[in-house]
């Protein structure tokens, strides 16, 4: 097949967003048995074509949507292509059915943000011949917010580069904590962007209420607003935490904190579809412990591969469980180690891209 994946107009293919970098990662296994071509936006420093492992990269003018859109349809003007796939962007992927009615067209929706229920998202959804969502959870609300559409929702999981993220040993761990000038206490990541959504200041107050029966640190890794980043250092101040602020990090690089921690805590606080730093933790061999929402809770099984935190607008059981781990390292390496069999058997990037071929040959069968 020839497959055509075109990214959202935010950031360029490759790229630190995480619909970027699934983008990234599926074609580039979709690659290794078709001839995939993602479109992308014209970034500085990167060419306007490429071919990087056997995937060809189109970056085409943007800046806003209305010009990245009209750049998209007359490049598809100029091919073609068995299976377009539209990546989070329902207008765009509307545009393109209209324009192209004969060819299957996919939407991969990664969350609710470009999905209000409003009737011109409705009807741009039902152009879709399949829409693929990362989680049971993700396709129940879609379903319950667009009920005509139910028939061709797709639940088509994440996954992580399960080489790049494994379990690190001892003095890799140890090296990548003196790079990060990290002491030798139990260690507590965060990994994100830092917005009010994912709970940092309740992971802040976790690690405080931590302190009082086992000493700890946190890094907290990830970019935002430079005066929210300055309110949450100061309240790491004030309660006498000790908090790494790591700032981005790119993803390419990302895995080497992994390997400087003891445990990964997600403290989000609002609906996430899928949760890919979970899995990414859970590859490194790290425990998780995060909040009970979402496609989260399609990942971690409590006890098993991790804790799932009920109330997690309170602080109070994140410190628990992070007290639990942090006084039992058995435990922990037992629970980190179920982590990487279940992202082994579940969770890599193979997975996702069969599914989407299992998908695209449905569409070009039916």
């Amino acid at each position: 097949m020839h497959i055509c994946m075109i990214a959202p107009e935010q950031f360029p293919v490759p790229g630190d967003g995480s619909v970027e970098i699934c983008i990234w990662a599926i074609a580039r296994k979709l690659a290794r048995r078709h001839k995939v071509t993602i479109v992308s936006r014209k970034a500085p420093g990167f060419p306007d074509t490429e071919e990087q492992e056997q995937v060809r990269i189109i970056r085409l003018a943007s800046g806003t949507p209305a010009r990245y859109l009209a750049s998209v349809l007359d490049y598809l003007e100029t091919e073609h292509f068995d299976v377009i796939q539209v990546d989070n962007r329902p207008l765009l992927m509307s545009s393109v059915k209209r324009r192209h009615p004969y060819t299957p067209v996919v939407l991969f929706l990664h969350s609710l943000t470009f999905v209000p229920a409003e009737l011109r998202i409705a009807r741009s959804l039902a152009r879709a011949n399949l829409i693929a969502v990362n989680s049971r959870s993700l396709q129940r609300k879609l379903a319950r917010r667009f009920p005509g559409l139910g028939g061709i929702i797709r639940v088509v999981p994440l996954g992580a580069d399960l080489s790049r993220f494994s379990p690190a040993n001892l003095p890799e761990k140890q090296q990548m904590r003196r790079l990060y000038r990290l002491s030798p206490v139990f260690t507590v990541l965060f990994v994100g962007r830092i917005i009010p959504r994912k709970g940092v200041p309740v992971l802040i107050r976790a690690t405080r209420l931590l302190n009082k029966r086992l000493p700890a640190q946190l890094i907290i890794a990830g970019h935002g607003k430079p005066p929210y980043i300055r309110q949450l250092k100061a309240m790491a101040r004030r309660l006498g935490v000790r908090a790494v602020f790591i700032g981005r990090v790119a993803h390419e690089d990302i895995h080497g904190l992994y390997h400087a921690a003891d445990v990964f805590v997600c403290p989000s606080q609002r609906h996430e579809s899928f949760g890919l730093v979970n899995v990414e933790a859970m590859a490194s061999g790290l425990p998780v412990i995060a909040s009970n929402n979402g496609g989260i809770r399609e990942i971690i099984v409590p006890g098993h591969n991790g804790y799932l935190v009920q109330r997690y607008r309170e602080a109070l059981p994140f410190a628990k469980a992070l007290l639990q781990l942090g006084r039992e390292p058995q435990l922990a390496a037992r629970i980190g180690l179920q982590g990487r069999r279940d992202a082994l058997q579940n969770f890599g990037w193979q997975h996702t891209a069969a599914a989407l071929e299992e998908l695209y040959r449905f569409l070009l069968l039916n």
